[in-house]
């Protein structure tokens, strides 16, 4: 698999019409009343995925098994044809990527992500973005924009803009949009074809695009999922992670 598109998936987030139209700032009571979001809540979630890296040389599909523990841990495996190609672990001090096909792996710390791309990287906003739900928590400095078909959250953490682009209908998040306003690094999130699972609506379909400057060049990433299964429940699922030590680290 990619490993360069496979690692900003991961640290994705880590990373990081009318006329007279008004920008609406409110208090954080009166956002709750104003604007409702519909967020997936779980004990245990389970997926199974395809999932598309292209970087605009190389292309590569591979097949996903998810398993998150809420608010603890994401366990990834990764398979081509039917052979297992790699694994991820995810939890809050850390992310782990193992390549069983060139026997290695990598290991990614939070503070080390977070000073990449300049905007605080953790466990939360990674978990969030898997999920479709908010990147960061609401606040009262936040900015509404009432629209006719949807609605615009706009948040700002450091020198990153963040808009939440919310269905109206489905009180659902459709797109994010995250800006780094220095270097104009930019994620962008499309999230799709929403389903019940359970009680609550998910996204089966997603787009994550990312344009970010390297000193070797502007990068353009896309990253394309498509679940065909999702679950949530309180029954308890196991995460096994090794890591064989002939495997090198890189």
């Amino acid at each position: 698999m990619h490993k360069r598109a496979l690692i900003i998936l991961l640290a994705l987030p880590l990373l990081f019409q009318a006329c007279s139209k008004k920008i609406v700032p409110l208090a954080t009571q009166d956002i709750s009343k104003a604007l409702a979001i519909q967020e997936i809540d779980f004990e245990y979630f389970h997926g199974k995925a395809r999932l598309n890296f292209n970087d605009g040389k190389k292309e590569r599909e591979v097949k996903a098994n998810i398993r998150v523990r809420k608010d603890s841990v994401i366990w990834m495996t990764f398979s081509v044809i039917g052979v297992q190609g790699g694994k991820a672990l995810i939890n809050h001090d850390s992310i782990t990527i193992v390549s069983t096909v060139d026997k290695e792996y990598f290991v990614f710390d939070y503070a080390e992500l977070s000073k990449r791309f300049n905007f605080k990287i953790d466990y939360h906003v990674i978990q969030s973005a898997f999920l479709g739900n908010l990147i960061l928590p609401r606040s009262q400095d936040d900015k509404v924009e009432r629209l006719p078909t949807y609605d615009l959250l706009t948040q700002q953490k450091g020198s990153v803009l963040i808009k939440n682009y919310i269905n109206a209908s489905l009180s659902k998040i459709e797109k994010v949009e995250l800006t780094e306003v220095d270097s104009k690094n930019a994620i962008t999130l499309n999230y799709t074809n929403f389903q019940a699972v359970e009680n609550k609506i998910f996204p089966y379909n997603g787009v994550i695009s990312l344009v970010y400057k390297t000193p070797a060049g502007v990068l353009n990433n896309v990253i394309t999922f498509e679940y065909n299964k999702a679950e949530v429940g309180d029954r308890e699922l196991r995460f096994p992670f090794n890591i064989p030590r002939k495997y090198d680290r890189r």
